[in-house]
């Protein structure tokens, strides 16, 4: 992994610490009603639980060009085969982590390329919540779930 600007950790006034000095950013994938999931290798920081590819974004980065990094590094995917087509933000008032919701292609190719990753896999919608689920990730579904929804329709 590459030392970013954006590499760090953030105090933010609901008592957690965060990842990302400037933000952090991640891909929903979607794909035939499923999502793109990674499993976190055990030593990163909320290990051993799913969820989307991203992390830290840089100072220079928009939130689309942090998570779309992010994803190439952790998944090794090809950004030119996703459609973006929202961002949700996870609003922490001095930090925030923005979710890029984003088709996939039917080309799009996944898997682990860095030790930060155990497993990639597709999960249905509904079987989502049947995964160990990163602690962030997990309160967000139902509010991402909701908003698939009304977009997909």
């Amino acid at each position: 992994m590459a030392h970013t600007d954006g590499d760090g950790w953030m105090q933010c006034s609901c008592g957690h610490k965060h990842w990302g000095l400037h933000g952090a950013a991640g891909l929903l994938l979607v794909r035939d009603g499923t999502i793109l999931l990674q499993h976190r290798a055990p030593w990163v920081h909320n290990g051993d639980t799913w969820g989307i590819p991203g992390g830290a974004k840089d100072s220079h980065e928009t939130v689309l060009e942090g998570a779309k990094r992010e994803a190439h590094e952790e998944l090794g995917i090809d950004t030119d085969l996703i459609d973006p087509v929202h961002i949700f933000t996870d609003d922490h008032g001095e930090w925030r982590y923005d979710t890029i919701i984003a088709l996939a292609s039917v080309d799009l190719i996944a898997h682990e390329m860095n030790d930060e990753s155990q497993e990639i896999r597709w999960v249905l919608f509904d079987d989502v919540t049947k995964m160990n689920l990163h602690p962030s990730f997990a309160r967000n579904w139902p509010d991402l779930q909701a908003l698939l929804g009304e977009l997909l329709i």
